[in-house]
């Protein structure tokens, strides 16, 4: 059955190679980005490949900007059945030098904006008496990582606002699920290892029990099993894509 999509930070990385799948089993996809050349960019590719996406810009700290975007797709897609928040920022900082501006940012989008996005999407799937939401949060929310307090404590908050919206949406048709990735070669971590805030990628990709870096295609196929038919017994889980780590 045909569903219709939402993938905040969608054009790059894990958030596209979401949507590309989405799109490949049959859903219509609103491609969600900060930049709106590379959301109009990554739906026009997906339309190319034989699917339906059309590409939206907004900065998801921005509720207004999250429901004018969200108006949009529904006009043009229809009312929000599956909703993949993706989007988030990442920053490497010595705990004693992070500014009160560094936490507000790294809180608001990546967390208060996982808020505001699943506020503007649940009407519709309470409407419509199902859904499927999968958040991105990070392994590092699990485990600890440091020079990272403010990223850890915001997707620390992601996985408990999923476990809580789970609990509450459960007897609605709406599953609430989080993947916390692992070691993900996408281009924030390429930036990060550019920068010396991360080793040597082929070194990691070494340390990790199946031997290799994970890919965005290993998050997009977790997730789109997350926002399947078959997976509606599942939910309030974090399902853990990290090739063996924190086992």
């Amino acid at each position: 059955m045909q569903r219709v999509a939402v993938v905040t930070g969608g054009a790059s990385g894990m958030g596209l190679e979401i949507c590309k799948q989405l799109a490949a089993r049959g859903d219509k996809v609103a491609v969600v980005d900060l930049s709106s050349e590379s959301a109009e960019k990554a739906a026009t590719a997906i339309g190319a490949s034989g699917g339906t996406a059309i590409g939206l810009q907004a900065d998801v700290a921005d509720r207004d900007a999250i429901a004018a975007a969200y108006a949009t797709a529904r006009d043009q897609l229809g009312p929000i059945e599956i909703l993949v928040t993706s989007a988030g920022l990442d920053e490497f900082c010595d705990f004693t030098g992070i500014s009160s501006e560094q936490w507000d940012r790294m809180i608001a989008v990546n967390l208060t904006g996982t808020f505001n996005c699943l506020q503007a999407a649940v009407p519709d799937m309470l409407a419509g008496g199902w859904g499927r939401i999968v958040t991105i949060s990070s392994s590092s929310a699990q485990s600890g990582a440091k020079r990272m307090a403010h990223y850890v404590a915001s997707k620390g908050g992601v996985i408990g606002l999923t476990k809580a919206l789970a609990v509450e949406l459960a007897p609605n048709g709406i599953t609430v699920n989080t993947i916390p990735p692992g070691f993900i070669d996408t281009p924030m971590v390429r930036r990060a290892e550019g920068k010396g805030d991360l080793p040597d990628v082929n070194l990691i990709a070494k340390q990790t029990p199946v031997r290799r870096a994970g890919t965005p295609q290993d998050i997009a196929a977790a997730c789109v099993f997350l926002c399947s038919e078959e997976a509606g017994y599942i939910t309030g889980q974090a399902l853990n894509v990290n090739g063996g780590w924190y086992l």
